[in-house]
Order: structure tokens, then sequence, then C-alpha cells
């Protein structure tokens, strides 16, 4: 078995165990979802004009949650020392790292979102096109919170600092996002929105892996 691959395994590992895995995160999700009712009233009209936005706002934040953790157990008992000191690149590291969080959280809220979409009266026909932005933009989630993680690596409040670097950059995915389902389900065009939204997260997946070695670097320094 290769180096990545041992890798892999145990991140995928280390994300499930951390935090609840997907449980914790989709479990917050369909909570504040199903509050949404309670706060508006049950009008279906009303609720169906917001369920696009409000599932795209609650995604983003259930994708906060257990990213504190991602690199603040291994900088504690010194695995990251040793993943620093391997054959890998700690590039490489920092992406394998954010992929399984994807894998773990990321997916499963993916799955959730057209369900939760559907249930506060968003079109049934929309649905494919919710799973497509909500996969896209929880890869994107995954890098940045992995951004925040590492940077806030020797915090005493590494949840706070987090949040407070991670949700401007999630602004971004989340207007794309909305825009692509708003467009979908008024029947105008939704290509150029869905296209921004996998261009950020691919430019997510491509640069901020140099972020996070380089944070990682500074506090083991």
């Amino acid at each position: 078995m290769s180096v990545l691959a041992v890798l892999a395994r145990r991140e995928l590992s280390l994300a499930w165990a951390r935090g609840g895995g997907a449980l914790l995160a989709v479990g917050f999700f369909v909570a504040a979802a199903v509050m949404l009712p309670l706060a508006l009233g049950p009008a279906p009209e009303r609720l169906a004009a917001v369920s696009g936005g409000v599932t795209w706002v609650v995604l983003s934040l259930a994708s906060l949650l257990s990213l504190d953790r991602m690199f603040e157990r291994d900088f504690e008992d010194g695995a990251l020392d040793l993943l620093a000191l391997g054959p890998l690149p700690l590039e490489i590291v920092a992406a394998v790292k954010c992929l399984a969080q994807w894998t773990v959280s990321g997916a499963p809220l993916a799955i959730a979102a057209p369900v939760v979409a559907v249930g506060l009266g968003a079109p049934v026909a929309s649905a494919a096109m919710i799973l497509a932005a909500a996969g896209l933009g929880g890869l994107a989630f995954a890098f940045l919170g992995g951004t925040g993680a590492a940077l806030a690596l020797a915090s005493r409040r590494g949840g706070l600092l987090i949040a407070v670097v991670v949700l401007p950059l999630l602004t971004p995915p989340v207007i794309f996002g909305g825009a692509a389902i708003a467009n979908f389900t008024g029947g105008l065009p939704w290509g150029a929105a869905l296209s921004l939204l996998a261009a950020y997260a691919l430019a997510c997946v491509a640069l901020t892996p140099f972020a996070m070695a380089g944070a990682c670097r500074n506090a083991q320094s």
C-alpha cells in the first residue's frame, strides 16, 4: 500500500472520529432547517421563497463543525512533526486532510441538502442542481475551513478564530450557489453561477494547501 493510501485511510478514520463525524454536521443541518418553519410560520409560499438561500447559509455553518481539531490533534501529540518530516510534502498532507473532511462531512451534507430544501418547499426538479451545488460548495468549505484550522493552531480560542477567518471567505460560494439554485428554479440561465462556484472550489483546492502548510510550519517553529 502506498504512503498516500495509508495517509488517506488515517485521515478518513480521524475525520470520522472527530466531533461525531457526519452525524453531528447532518444533525445540526437538519435541526436548524426544521426551526425555520417555527420562526417564519407554516405558509408554503413563504418557505419556498427562502428555502434555497436558507439551505446554503445553514450548510455553510454546519461545515464549520469539528474543524478546530483538523490539525490541532496532530499538533498536540507530535504527529504533525512526523508528517512534516515524512515522504509526502506538507501541502499534500493538508490537501488529504481536507478531502477526508469533505468525504466524511461535506458529502453527507450535500446529500442531505436536497432533502432539506425540498422539505422546505423547493421544487423537486431542483434536487439535482442543489446536490451538485452543495457538493462543490462543500469542497470549498472544507479547504477554506482547513486553512482556518491551520491558522488557529496553538491559539487558545481556535474555534472563534476559525469562524472569524473562514466565514467571510464562505460568502462567494454561498452567493454563487444560491444564485445557481434561484436561477434554475426561476427558469433563468444558471450555468454562469454554477461555473463560478466550480471555479472558486477548484481555486480553493489548488491554493489553500500552500497556506495550510505555511501556517503549520509557522506553528511548529
